[in-house]
């Protein structure tokens, strides 16, 4: 496994509603990759992980947290949304991801196919 298997993609679609690109942090041990992305304004029901092929995107609107019931006179602080995509490698398992948001984090583990995962052989001698 190498910094190539899960790397940020350009590109990603626009809206019209202006996009931030959370910071993530990627770590990886023998079993997969653990992704934490900071989305702080972000509600569950509102976010989308999701996975299209190679491509895993993540995208949240940024809830400022205003009532719904006034109209802004004036806005310096604009809400917007979280977009960021990545390409998975092959040896990921893209179809066991978990993912949990906690204060603002999201948390998702992705584990490694059986067949990436380092094992053990076992070497016998001859009698």
């Amino acid at each position: 496994m190498s910094k190539q298997d899960i790397s940020p993609r350009d590109g990603a679609p626009a809206a019209d509603i202006p996009a931030l690109v959370p910071p993530v942090n990627i770590v990886e041990d023998e079993n997969g990759i653990t992704l934490t992305a900071d989305l702080p304004g972000a509600a569950r029901d509102a976010l989308s992980v999701r996975v299209d092929g190679d491509t895993l995107t993540l995208e949240a609107p940024i809830r400022l947290g205003e009532p719904a019931e006034l109209e802004p006179l004036y806005m310096e602080r604009r809400a917007g949304r979280y977009l960021r995509s990545f390409t998975l490698s092959r040896e990921l398992d893209s179809t066991a991801i978990e993912a949990k948001l906690k204060d603002g984090v999201l948390t998702l583990r992705l584990p490694k196919q059986e067949r990436a995962r380092p094992r053990r052989i076992e070497v016998r001698s001859e009698a």
